[in-house]
């Protein structure tokens, strides 16, 4: 077989097939309808923010809602607040500049190595020294597991998911993959708001339709369901493919019947049973370390991503790490769990508020116009 990772430029034409066949595997004609649920399922949870703080809320449309209280003023469009700036929002989201702030102070992050197309060979030696299977994904500008391939063992999977990532970010990173559940912990200024463990997308089979009709009929679930089932539909991609192959299966695969099968590996696109609440599972230590890994990135609102086999010790005791510091963090995971609602846009609210309270005291002839960075 061709080592991809020698020829960046073969890459581009071998994954133009894997590309074409994932279009048409993904049969994502539900998409629009899945824009339009999470679309109001943020609608609903600013309205009822604003209606808990006795605030008034208007509509620009596009998803932007401007939310009045008293004579201050914010916008909101989805998750994205006036909370953190946009220098804030695009340094969190460059995942290697992340990874060195946190190195630098001590906490525990995956070995890495950042890369680009042109430099996969550097890529391969990396997979070559590593102990486990490794995860590619965009080094930057990007959030939400897109282009994110977790099981790689091979240069030929490692040149695939090179390209995956690449067609998010310029900047790539390879890392080894680190054993453990998913933990999304929520900060507010340092302080926990909530805790929760995201466990990946998974399926029962019914022991006649192959993985690929059971995907597409969870799919079908989402659009009916909307926000009650997922925030969004399970796509096609390289790291469903992994995932799959380390379980002996392909889309084709018919399991037997009663099987759960996990679909993919990252989590992003769970449904809502997938959700469990954990915050009194946290060690001190843990809730510490994810609070100093926002205050190194500079995020007054973030949700740190911790993978742990067990959460209730020290990250250094059972190998876990800080993988990640989001911004803005999605709020879906919060209010649609297993075990309960977090409500996070109230909060939200009232810190924008009480910051505008702050401000005006402090400067009483100051007009604040707090606006959205999106």
């Amino acid at each position: 077989m061709i080592d991809l990772t020698r020829h960046p430029r073969l890459l581009w034409f071998f994954s133009f097939t894997e590309r074409a066949k994932n279009s048409v595997l993904r049969r994502n004609r539900g998409g629009t309808q899945a824009d339009r649920n999470l679309a109001q399922f943020y609608d609903k949870i600013w309205r009822d923010a604003a209606e808990e703080i006795g605030a008034e809320i208007e509509d620009l449309g596009f998803g932007v809602l401007e939310i009045r209280l008293s004579d201050a003023v914010t916008r909101v469009q989805f998750n994205t607040t006036a909370l953190d700036d946009l220098a804030t929002h695009c340094i969190a989201r460059t995942k290697p500049t992340i990874y060195k702030l946190l190195e630098r102070d001590g906490l525990p992050i995956p070995r890495h190595l950042p890369f680009g197309m042109d430099e996969l060979s550097q890529a391969a030696a990396f997979l070559d020294s590593a102990t486990t299977d490794c995860v590619v994904k965009p080094g930057s500008d990007s959030g939400g597991g897109a282009g994110v391939t977790t099981g790689i063992r091979t240069r030929w999977q490692l040149a695939l998911a090179a390209k995956a990532a690449a067609r998010h970010s310029s900047d790539l990173l390879i890392e080894e993959q680190i054993p453990g559940d998913n933990y999304r912990l929520l900060y507010l200024d340092g302080e926990l708001l909530d805790a929760v463990v995201r466990f990946p997308p998974r399926v029962v089979a019914d022991g006649k339709a192959t993985v690929l009709q059971l995907v597409q009929a969870a799919n079908e679930k989402r659009l009916r369901e909307g926000a009650r089932q997922s925030h969004g539909l399970i796509k096609i991609d390289q790291d469903m493919q992994r995932t799959l192959a380390q379980q002996d299966l392909s889309l084709a695969s018919v399991p037997k019947q009663g099987k759960t099968v996990t679909i993919k590996t990252a989590t992003n696109e769970n449904s809502a049973h997938d959700n469990v609440t954990v915050r009194h599972l946290l060690h001190d230590s843990v809730i510490a370390a994810g609070a100093r890994a926002a205050a190194l990135a500079r995020v007054r609102l973030a949700g740190v991503d911790v993978l742990t086999t067990n959460p209730s010790v020290p990250l250094e005791e059972c190998g876990g790490v800080i993988l990640e510091v989001n911004n803005p963090p999605g709020f879906y995971w919060h209010y649609h769990k297993r075990d309960g609602c977090f409500p996070l846009a109230v909060p939200v609210l009232r810190r924008i508020f009480e910051d505008h309270t702050r401000l005006h005291d402090s400067h009483p002839t100051a007009e604040l116009n707090i606006s959205s960075i999106g």
